[in-house]
């Protein structure tokens, strides 16, 4: 575990000291696009921060392959390499889309060919456990289709989710720190080396995730772009690929008996697994809905809109904190969730609070269309927005108009929204020093 903490450390703190000089490199670049109808943010923010997490990615590995215990995995197994040359090939072709907007059939051929750049490394399904039937054994066609169509869904479903400032970056290492669990305990209490890949894989995902999350929460001052998302979706889908198409069931030994009852006893277990889906199940969620959405409309499947999930969020009056916060909290229950019920699967108790937590996520997601008001006696102990509003003591006098450069002392004129220098989040700094000069002169 020491050497993982260790891994988790350099990854997290590798790609958090790049993403500075990458931000700049980025404005410098020019990759900075203007403000689309369907961004959510109000000024130019550079991308290009998937090289930070590229580079965190790289450091990780290098690291790992220095360390007693890891560095044996170099040795046994080819896949770190596979994950090595399929994340070079699509952070190349996310650096390209940030900086020149690619087409998106583009986009996906060269997802196609990541994910077969891993498959001929030998990162790829071998068989899979089905109720009822047992470990059934894919052909090697079989096998790359599977492979390339879950690393193409899990890529375009963090893709489709990357619409808020820290999102996408939370919601892949929450589902990041699920998986790294899960197949931590299988490797090391079971003895299961095929496992150790995964494992790997997902503290170096966390690490990405964390290291860049300072620089990418609200307000943002650098988007990871399509060279981040894409990255680390890749990341993802290669550790769940690994365990499901390695680890072989009857290796758990958990169920005596037939193969056919062992693998249908284990499905809990392998419920995180088979379905890389049911760890990103609310960024999977948004893509399923954006495709039939679209598609109904006589749209193409790529067509960008507002109409993803966390668009609706904002729609019906939640803030972009409370947004991003409301996504992990259900993307938390879902991977949590499977995480516990493939631990014990015969627990009431897990599927109470299952029960319970989802009922409090719904109560969080309509607050905005209930606003209480507090009584009189209780305003001084509640935020501002639940407090009864009260006429101004002095109204003021219609006949005099407003000037605006003017300020009483201790108070500031309210900003309008959009002007730089609001959120932060500019790439260029503050343009408001620039109108005084140009008023005083």
């Amino acid at each position: 575990m020491r050497e993982y903490l260790l891994t988790l450390c350099i990854t997290a703190a590798v790609t958090y000291l790049l993403t500075g000089p990458v931000r700049k490199f980025a404005i410098v670049a020019g990759a900075m696009p203007e403000i689309r109808a369907r961004d959510v943010h109000r000024e130019p923010t550079p991308r290009l921060g998937g090289i930070a997490m590229f580079f965190g990615l790289c450091a990780g590995l290098l690291v790992a392959d220095h360390l007693t215990n890891l560095s044996q995995l170099f040795e046994k197994s080819n896949e770190p390499r596979a994950l090595l040359s399929g994340a070079a090939l699509i952070w190349l072709i996310g650096v390209l889309d940030d900086k020149f907007e690619i087409d998106a059939l583009i986009k996906l051929g060269g997802q196609m060919i990541a994910a077969g750049v891993m498959v001929m490394q030998g990162l790829t399904i071998l068989w899979l456990p089905i109720p009822g039937v047992g470990s059934v054994a894919l052909t090697q066609w079989q096998g790359t289709l599977l492979t390339v169509a879950l690393v193409v869904i899990t890529i375009n479903a963090v893709n489709f989710v990357d619409g808020l400032d820290g999102l996408a970056a939370g919601m892949v290492c929450i589902a990041a720190t699920a998986f790294f669990l899960y197949a931590y305990r299988i490797w090391y209490s079971y003895g299961i080396e095929a496992a150790a890949p995964a494992t790997l894989f997902a503290v170096i995902l966390m690490g990405m995730c964390l290291g860049f999350l300072p620089h990418n929460m609200h307000p943002a001052r650098i988007f990871m772009g399509d060279s981040g998302s894409m990255l680390i979706g890749l990341v993802l889908a290669a550790g769940a690929i690994s365990v499901t198409g390695q680890v072989d069931p009857d290796a758990l030994k958990l169920f005596a008996g037939s193969e056919k009852e062992a693998v249908h006893q284990t499905v809990p277990v392998y419920i995180p697994l088979l379905l890389p889906l049911t760890i990103i199940a609310v960024p999977a969620a948004d893509l399923i809905l954006a495709i039939v959405r679209r598609t109904w409309r006589g749209q193409s499947p790529f067509a960008a809109d507002r109409g993803h999930l966390h668009h609706r969020l904002l729609e019906i009056g939640h803030s972009h904190s409370r947004a991003v916060l409301i996504m992990y909290f259900w993307s938390a229950l879902i991977a949590f969730g499977a995480l516990t019920y493939s631990v014990n699967s015969a627990s009431m108790w897990i599927v109470l609070s299952v029960v319970i937590l989802s009922t409090i996520g719904l109560i969080l997601l309509l607050l905005p269309r209930f606003t209480p008001r507090a009584p009189r006696w209780a305003e001084a102990f509640v935020p501002p927005r639940y407090r009864r509003r009260r006429a101004p003591a002095t109204a003021p006098d219609a006949s005099t108009p407003a000037d605006p450069d003017s300020e009483t002392p201790g108070h500031r004129t309210p900003v309008a929204a959009g002007v730089s220098g609001v959120n932060g989040a500019t790439a260029i700094g503050s343009r408001a020093r620039l109108a005084d000069r140009s008023r005083s002169r």
